[in-house]
């Protein structure tokens, strides 16, 4: 079952979410929903230039094999 939850906004700002989903032709809370969980993911996850970067990098990609030769082997301590 989906939660209810209070959002304190500025006038401004709920007109600006108002007006966007008005443009879209959707409700509110779906338009607030929708924006939320796309900046979730982006933050989650590298996109395809910053993928680059790394895989560039061979001392980080060095290191990170380490590591994760490493984790399986359980060398090493968990930090929290």
């Amino acid at each position: 079952m989906g939660k209810t939850i209070t959002l304190r906004l500025s006038d401004e700002v709920y007109q600006a979410f108002v007006e966007a989903a008005r443009a879209e032709n959707r409700p509110l809370s779906n338009l607030i929903e929708t924006a939320a969980l796309a900046k979730i993911r982006e933050q989650q996850f590298v996109d395809d230039a910053e993928m680059a970067e790394i895989l560039a990098n061979e001392k980080l990609i060095k290191r990170i094999r380490k590591g994760s030769r490493d984790a399986k082997a359980r060398k090493g301590q968990f930090v929290e």
